[in-house]
């Protein structure tokens, strides 16, 4: 979802805050927990340039976490999404597996809104 200011008339889903947009490095990756429909959840954001990406904190194979450190989610080049535990790829932009033992699955994208440098997760 590419960075935007939208005001907080065209938010028609309920929405939960997630983090401040200003907390992820350019290119870099955070992990934050938020209640989701009334569970809490980890989640994963990736910033790169002007885009936010944001993901369960779930290995689609067998739903470890990926962060391989607190926060860490990136491959060395920082072009890819890697896990801890098998060491799959996904592409940022859409979390879809590329190499591992969940290739051709995906991670769970998670919708968003950025509000004034505030992103919010779309709950229902």
């Amino acid at each position: 979802m590419s960075l935007q200011i939208d005001d907080y008339k065209n938010m028609k889903a309920v929405s939960t805050k997630l983090c401040e947009l200003n907390q992820i490095d350019n290119n870099g990756s955070a992990a934050f927990v938020a209640k989701r429909n009334g569970k809490k959840e980890s989640f994963i954001v990736i910033r790169k340039e002007h885009n936010v990406f944001v993901y369960l904190n779930s290995c689609p194979h067998i739903g470890t976490p990926l962060d391989f450190s607190p926060g860490r989610f990136l491959s060395k080049d920082k072009n890819f999404i890697i896990c801890s535990t098998h060491g799959a790829l996904f592409r940022i932009n859409d979390g879809f597996c590329i190499s591992g033992p969940c290739v051709e699955q995906a991670l769970a994208k998670v919708p968003i809104k950025i509000i004034k440098g505030t992103i919010f997760i779309i709950t229902n």
